[in-house]
């Protein structure tokens, strides 16, 4: 996934139903002698509006929790799209524009409080590790450089088959992966994580070897290809938000259509456009085991 070199400004056409870290704050700096313990939470994608539905598909956002021992402060910080799940994994068709629109930004949000019900009820909030203030510190700067350079949300992980060792063609880049990278720098400054299990949730495609197809210039612009740009727009077509019962069936049948009667998707990915040539099983959401890291520093003994 590649690294930007800043994060632009977002277009006000890409409007969010809800808000996008309504009650965020500066990440504190922590006394270098303070104690911190830092827990993992999980629960199921919009739990807050369908409880825990969605869990019971493993379908789980994820987030990581801090405690203060010297002020007795908690604090959570995630990572998740600006412009919730469906703007970042499929774009907008403007009339007047010929290329899609994407609303595709994902960042970190951090603020005071756990909210201990919302985690607990329908998921996970265990503790994983203690660190020092010092080290808290430096993984605070840590987030600033990795929040300003890597920008974009990518919902899909493609793959070449099912099979565990299959070449991973593009990895997903949403909310556990940003987890997964904190827990890491962690380990790399000096923390200890317990011996538990981790489970964090992909959604898969199966495809043959991708084929490149070119950037929004290359493809959309004056000197572009019609019949390619005419092809990527039927298929973002029917991913549209949907106005009437009638019109989901017949867009669902075009999705079938184009992704397993005719095993074709185009993907987005670091601003460029992919032909993924799909094959059976086509889709598949995941909930894997991904242990927790060991660092390259000696331990941190509290």
């Amino acid at each position: 996934h590649r690294r930007f070199d800043y994060r632009p400004k977002t277009d006000p056409y890409c409007q969010a139903r809800y808000t996008f870290c309504p009650t965020g704050s500066a990440i504190p700096v922590m006394k270098e002698e303070d104690v911190i313990e830092v827990y993992r939470l999980q629960a199921p994608v919009w739990e807050f509006k369908y409880g825990g539905l969605l869990g019971h598909l493993k379908i789980m956002h994820d987030a990581v929790g801090f405690k203060s021992s010297l002020t007795g402060k908690n604090y959570t910080m995630e990572w998740y799209e600006l412009f919730q799940l469906g703007n970042c994994t499929f774009p907008h068709l403007r009339p007047g524009m010929d290329a899609p629109f994407w609303c595709n930004q994902g960042a970190a949000c951090f603020y005071e409080g756990i909210d201990d019900a919302h985690w607990k009820e329908n998921g996970t909030l265990i503790l994983v590790t203690t660190i020092s203030g010092t080290m808290f510190n430096e993984m605070a700067q840590w987030v600033k450089y990795d929040n300003e350079t890597g920008i974009y949300y990518e919902t899909w992980t493609v793959q070449a088959s099912p099979d565990k060792k299959s070449t991973v063609w593009f990895d997903s880049y949403e909310c556990s992966k940003f987890i997964l990278r904190t827990y890491q720098k962690l380990a790399d400054l000096g923390a200890v994580f317990k011996k538990i299990q981790t489970n964090y949730t992909s959604i898969i495609l199966f495809s043959g070897e991708p084929v490149y197809l070119g950037n929004e210039t290359s493809i959309f612009g004056p000197q572009g290809n019609k019949t390619l740009a005419a092809a990527i727009r039927d298929f973002y077509n029917p991913f549209k938000p949907h106005q009437t019962v009638r019109e989901f069936f017949v867009d669902l049948f075009k999705i079938i259509d184009h992704v397993i009667l005719n095993h074709q998707f185009y993907l987005f990915y670091n601003l460029e456009y992919w032909f993924l040539p799909m094959k059976s099983p086509y889709l598949k959401i995941i909930y894997e085991e991904v242990p927790l890291p060991v660092g390259s520093k000696a331990p941190f003994g509290v």
